[in-house]
Formats: structure tokens, sequence, C-alpha cells
């Protein structure tokens, strides 16, 4: 494949492609709520426990 048949290709992919299916800042969003509920039931669970 020559490197102008390469370019054009990327570009035209990169025309093509639109808005992303799950916006980016609901994804992190989705992530850190997870993340500290995760972070909450850890510290749920370890908070009764005796020191070893």
């Amino acid at each position: 494949m020559s490197l102008s048949l390469i370019t054009t290709a990327v570009l035209r992919a990169s025309e093509e492609a639109g808005e992303p299916a799950v916006a980016p800042w609901i994804f992190g969003a989705v992530t850190l709520g997870i993340l500290l509920a995760l972070l909450i039931g850890l510290v749920a669970f370890g908070g009764g426990r005796e020191h070893s």
C-alpha cells in the first residue's frame, strides 16, 4: 500500500466517525461511582473488625 492510500483511508475513517456511543464524562462518572461504592463497602466491612 502506498502512503497516500493509507492517509486517504485514515482521513475517510475520521470523517465518518461521529459522536461516541457513550459520552466520556458519563463513562467516567459511572466508573467513579462504582469505585466509590466498592470503597464504602470495604470500609463498612472492615469497620467492625478487630485489628490483628
